[in-house]
């Protein structure tokens, strides 16, 4: 449960950052390839969509751990699979950006979330 709560907190955390890019906070550079130090319209979007998956994500990843039950077994036990390699291929997305700051603080962040979903799908 411990790793499952890391999680979410994390996730808890990048939700708060989106929110700060959707309501105009100079944080760009730290998302979204570090193109843009406040997010064009198209980006805050995205940053939207973020939210609601990072939701789905936490609702995920407190199943396989025991505290929810939402999916069937089965389904959830895919699921974080999937997930577990959507974080690994943003480590590989955040390490590669131009944005030096993106490099430096996403690519820990998608590294913790990378482990503690594999971590709950070989459980």
């Amino acid at each position: 449960m411990i790793v499952a709560v890391v999680g979410v907190v994390v996730l808890g955390c990048l939700a708060v950052f989106q929110v700060s890019l959707i309501a105009g906070a100079p944080l760009g550079r730290f998302a979204w390839g570090g193109q843009h130090v406040v997010l064009p319209a198209a980006l805050r979007i995205g940053s939207a969509v973020s939210l609601v998956l990072y939701g789905l994500f936490a609702a995920l990843i407190l199943q396989v751990a025991g505290a929810l039950d939402v999916l069937p077994r089965g389904v959830a036990d895919v699921a974080i699979w999937v997930l577990t390699a959507y974080f690994a291929v943003g480590v590989l997305m955040n390490a590669a950006s131009r944005s030096r700051r993106e490099r430096l603080v996403m690519t820990p962040v998608a590294l913790v979330l990378a482990v503690v979903c594999l971590v709950l799908a070989l459980q």
